[in-house]
C-alpha cells in the first residue's frame, strides 16, 4: 500500500481542497449534506474570520497514491485566552476515510505540531472553535442534517478513540416535532405576573452591529461558566449575522427583555441543507435561488443556533420562565412557517437546567458531538499515587497551568 502523505495547507488551491474535503470523501453517505463552498470559505479564511486573530494555527491535507483521504487542522489559543476547563491546544476539522493509519498519520502531524508549542493535552474537534462547529457526530448519523452542525460517519470516532482518544464531554441535540397535544402555547409571558415585565422582541438585522454587542454581552455572561468557553466577540458575531441576514427571516431572531433590559435572546436559522442540496455546494451562478427559497419560506426544518440567559437569572423562576417562553417561541416558529421540525443545539449533557425544560417541553434527543481528549505529555506518577484516570490527569495538568 502507498504511503500516506500529510502536507501544510498553503496557497488557494490545497485551501479550496480542504474546504471541500467533507464533500469529496463523504457525498452519498446517507445522513450527510454538503455546505456551500462560500459558506465554508468565510468560516476558514485567516482574513475572513475573526477568531484566527485569537490562535496561531495550521491545516494539513492528507493523500495517498495521489488521492485525498483526509484533513485535520490545529490550534493554539495565545496566552491570554485559556478555554474554561479545556486546553489552549486543539484540533478541529478532522475528516478521513475508513482507514486508522490515515487517522493516526493525521492526528500524529497535528499532536507534533502542538508539542512543539508546548502542548500537554489536546482536545477537539472544534472546528475552527467552540463558537461555531463543535464535536465529532458520535450518534444521529441519520438524521436530518442542520447547518452549521458538522457530520461524520459512524466509523471515524472508533477510529480517533484506537489512536489514544477518550471523551471529554457530549453535546447533545434535540430534535422537536410538537404532537397536537403539546402545540399550544404555555402561555407564561401572558400571565398577569410576566404581561407587562418580559416581552419578547425582535432581533433588528438591519441594525446589527449594535444588535451584536447585546446578543454578546448576553453570551459571554450566559455562557462563561461552561466547560470549553471562549468569549464570543463582536467581530465574530458580525462576520456569521451579515450572512445570515439574507437567508433568516426576521422572526428567528428574537431579545426576551425584562423590566426593559435585555435578559436573553435566541437565534434560529432555516436549514438552508434543504434548500441547497441542487447547487452542489456552488453558490454561483444560482445562488439568489437560495433568498427566494427562504423569502417564499421553502423549508421543513430550522435549527435554534444561539441561546442564552444571563447569569443572574438562571437556576432561578425567571429563568424557568424565559426558557419557557422559548418553547413558545418554537411553537409559534413551528405553526407560522409548517415546519416538520426544529432542531435545538447544543446543550453540553451535564446542564441539567436547560435540559430539563426542553425535555419537558417534548423534544427528544436527535444528535450526540463528542470532544475528545488526549494526554500528550507523559506524567511523572510518585510510588504513593494511586493512578489517574484520563480525564483526572488532564483536568489536573489543566490546574497546573500547563497547555
Amino acid at each position: 500500500m502507498s504511503a500516506i502523505d500529510v502536507v501544510p495547507v498553503s496557497g488557494l488551491a490545497s485551501f479550496l481542497a480542504f474546504c471541500r474535503m467533507p464533500r469529496t470523501l463523504y457525498s452519498g453517505h446517507p445522513g450527510f449534506a454538503p455546505s456551500l463552498d462560500a459558506e465554508r470559505w468565510t468560516l476558514y479564511a485567516h482574513w475572513l474570520n475573526p477568531h484566527f486573530k485569537q490562535v496561531t494555527s495550521q491545516a494539513w491535507l492528507a493523500r495517498r497514491g495521489g488521492r485525498a483521504v483526509g484533513r485535520i487542522a490545529a490550534q493554539i489559543y495565545r496566552p491570554e485566552i485559556t478555554p474554561l476547563g479545556a486546553s489552549r491546544a486543539q484540533f478541529g476539522s478532522l475528516d478521513a476515510v475508513d482507514d486508522r493509519d490515515v487517522v493516526a498519520a493525521l492526528t500524529a502531524t497535528a499532536e507534533a505540531w502542538l508539542r512543539e508549542r508546548g502542548a500537554a493535552i489536546i482536545h477537539g474537534p472544534f472546528s475552527p472553535s467552540v463558537n461555531s462547529e463543535t464535536g465529532l457526530l458520535v450518534q444521529g448519523f441519520d438524521a436530518v442534517p442542520m447547518m452549521f452542525m458538522p457530520w461524520h460517519p459512524p466509523y471515524l470516532g472508533p477510529l480517533l478513540e484506537a489512536c489514544g482518544y477518550g471523551k471529554a464531554r457530549d453535546l447533545i441535540s434535540y430534535r422537536y416535532r410538537p404532537t397536537k397535544a403539546d402545540a399550544r402555547d404555555s402561555g407564561v409571558t401572558a400571565r398577569p405576573e410576566w404581561r407587562d415585565r418580559l416581552k419578547i422582541r425582535p432581533l433588528r438585522l438591519k441594525d446589527i452591529r449594535s444588535e451584536a454587542a447585546v446578543i454578546t454581552g448576553i453570551f459571554n455572561d450566559a455562557w462563561g461558566h461552561n466547560w470549553g468557553y471562549v468569549p464570543l466577540t463582536v467581530d465574530e458575531l458580525v462576520s456569521t449575522a451579515d450572512a445570515l441576514k439574507f437567508v433568516m427571516p426576521e422572526d428567528f431572531g428574537f431579545v426576551f427583555e425584562l423590566d426593559g433590559e435585555p435578559a436573553a435572546f435566541g437565534i434560529g436559522i432555516p436549514n438552508l441543507h434543504e434548500m441547497t442540496a441542487d447547487l452542489k455546494g456552488r453558490l454561483f451562478p444560482f445562488g439568489l435561488r437560495l433568498i427566494g427559497r427562504v423569502r417564499n419560506a421553502r423549508f421543513k426544518t430550522a435549527r435554534i443556533a444561539l441561546f442564552g440567559v444571563r447569569k443572574k437569572f438562571q437556576r432561578s423562576a425567571t429563568g424557568g420562565v424565559i426558557i419557557l417562553g422559548l418553547v413558545d417561541r418554537m411553537r409559534q416558529l413551528y405553526r407560522t412557517y409548517n415546519l416538520e421540525q426544529i432542531e435545538f443545539g447544543w446543550v453540553l449533557e451535564d446542564n441539567a437546567q436547560m435540559r430539563r425544560p426542553i425535555e419537558l417541553g417534548g423534544a427528544q434527543v436527535d444528535k450526540v458531538h463528542r470532544v475528545y481528549e488526549k494526554q500528550l505529555v507523559a506524567r511523572a506518577v510518585s510510588a504513593n499515587e494511586p493512578a489517574a484516570t484520563t480525564a483526572g490527569a488532564n483536568s489536573e495538568a489543566l490546574a497546573r497551568g500547563l497547555v
